[in-house]
């Protein structure tokens, strides 16, 4: 295979492999080459969808390779992520192959009946993109030094062998301990795969690099591993690729308080946090507006300061609702007087009954009744729609106003209809005085709907909302979805490109690649 790889591992999950990944793919980009994103194997309920590589249909893959495809300046495709298995509680995960759902599975069946199907999967994706590619950048997942998953780590160890991939290994100084962390790793891998590394890079640092250079000469010394960068503490205003970010079920925290307005001229958005919580970057555009909050709530945590509601996506819908209504939620929001708007499995968590609802798996019964919001029912079937989607918006109720194109995407089982008297909203969706809900995610990253919430929520507070200007807030994880036109300072790809160029030996790596 004459095309290179290069394969971003890591010591640990969410140590930066992402943010190092897309920032390469955006700076091979500029320099003329053709780039391809690759994550053999992704595990994330955060999830976007595309067209499949066969060009029939639409298909799902992680948000992480959605991102990085972006960063590339190509349109991502399911090659791009070819297995990825989205958590769906009880220690099952769906399994998705080329972008289509195969099943649930728990972690011994996958290993036992699906594992060679999927690694296939793999290899033919990555033929693939190499064959179309001038370089494939792969993302690894979580630690490649699992030694107990050696013969079966299909986004580290199998990637790089079947890619014959270049790696480079990054370390979270944040967690402490980098440098054990990169000598156990080296120490641990395979010795094929361990001829394999051709450096390594410490994300997260904050202070002076020169402190670390005592450490870095003995790293390089130890293992013959040069260090090829100290990037520093900085977040580019990328999706998250899985709920790793969120706070833990149980405990509450605040995002978007940061952004110079004063707290007396602030609304704050609630947002459940679900156990079985999806797409969780649909509100990275709400809590980078100026003057709004998102606070993850328990869902035992009352609404009392709270302006908003946003209940979002689901893994598994039923088994949500029934932990939302067992903790007291249901109570709660039926009492809440403010702006409440549902998305995808929050819209049905919003109306009267969910049908046939034991097809996800839920010992509850065909039919669970929902919060009875909205005059709506929705019926689930093993069907799963899966698709971008591009309307000319309608919005009524907390997003009366929102009109215009609006771009997103739909990823789900069962289907609403409304039973009574609601004002149809864009997305098969639906509103009824200060609810509304609508299966289209991503929602948030357009302008119109946004402005129309944010607008709704203000004058419920009855509150002004500030000016544009009122603080330096971008927009961040919304502009990293759609717009690739904004300047270098605001642009997370190029801010992604920018720290990985300003602190990597990237000529380092392209020599090691034969990139010219």
């Amino acid at each position: 295979m004459t095309t290179p790889t290069l394969l971003v591992a890591g010591t640990a999950s969410h140590v930066g492999k992402s943010t190092v990944a897309a920032g390469l793919c955006r700076l091979f980009a500029d320099r003329g080459l053709s780039v391809a994103p690759f994550k053999a194997q992704n595990m994330s309920n955060n999830a976007r969808a595309v067209a499949t590589a066969d060009g029939d249909g639409f298909g799902e893959i992680g948000v992480s390779q959605y991102v990085q495809a972006r960063a590339a300046r190509v349109a991502p495709t399911t090659d791009h992520n070819p297995v990825l298995l989205k958590p769906h509680g009880d220690g099952t995960s769906q399994l998705v192959v080329h972008g289509r759902a195969v099943g649930l599975n728990s972690a011994g069946d996958y290993y036992a009946t699906h594992w060679e199907d999927a690694r296939k999967a793999a290899v033919e994706s990555h033929r693939r993109l190499a064959t179309e590619s001038d370089v494939v950048v792969a993302e690894g997942a979580g630690s490649i030094a699992e030694i107990n998953l050696h013969d079966r780590d299909l986004a580290n160890i199998e990637t790089a062998r079947f890619a014959d991939a270049d790696i480079l290994i990054a370390a979270d100084i944040e967690r402490g301990g980098v440098f054990a962390s990169l000598l156990g790793t080296l120490e641990l891998l395979p010795e094929d795969v361990r001829e394999r590394v051709v450096g390594a890079v410490i994300t997260k640092f904050r202070g002076d690099p020169s402190l670390l250079e005592p450490g870095l000469d003995e790293i390089e010394e130890r293992t013959g591993v040069p260090v090829l960068g100290v990037l520093p503490y900085d977040d580019p205003g990328l999706p998250e690729e899985d709920s790793l970010a969120l706070p833990a079920e149980g405990e509450r925290a605040t995002v978007g308080d940061d952004d110079g307005v004063a707290a007396e001229h602030a609304v704050t958005i609630g947002v459940p946090r679900l156990p079985r919580i999806s797409n969780a970057t649909d509100f990275g555009p709400l809590a980078e507006t100026p003057g709004v909050r998102v606070a993850y709530l328990p869902l035992d945590a009352t609404l009392d300061g709270i302006d908003g509601v946003v209940l979002p996506g689901s893994k598994n819908t039923v088994d949500d609702l029934l932990a939302l209504r067992d903790a007291g939620f249901g109570d709660e929001l039926a009492d809440f007087d403010g702006p409440v708007v549902g998305i995808c499995g929050g819209y049905q968590l919003l109306g009267e009954t969910i049908e046939n609802a034991d097809i996800e798996g839920t010992a509850a019964g065909e039919t669970v009744e929902g919060f009875g919001l909205l005059p709506v029912v929705t019926r689930f079937s093993r069907d799963k729609r899966v698709e971008p989607v591009s309307v000319e918006f309608d919005g009524a109720g907390p997003l009366a106003g929102a009109t215009g194109a609006v771009d997103g995407y739909e990823i789900h089982m069962g289907d609403s209809r409304i039973v009574g008297d609601a004002t149809p909203v864009s997305g098969d969706g639906a509103a009824l005085g200060r609810v509304a809900g609508t299966y289209i995610h991503d929602l948030f990253a357009n302008d119109s709907p946004r402005n129309a919430f944010v607008d709704a929520v203000y004058e419920s507070a009855g509150r002004d909302r500030p000016t544009a200007g009122a603080s330096g807030a971008t927009g961040g994880m919304g502009r990293a979805e759609g717009d690739a036109d904004a300047g270098a300072s605001g642009d997370p790809y190029d801010r992604a490109a920018a720290l990985v160029a300003d602190n990597l030996d990237v000529a380092a790596l392209c020599d090691a690649l034969g990139l010219e």
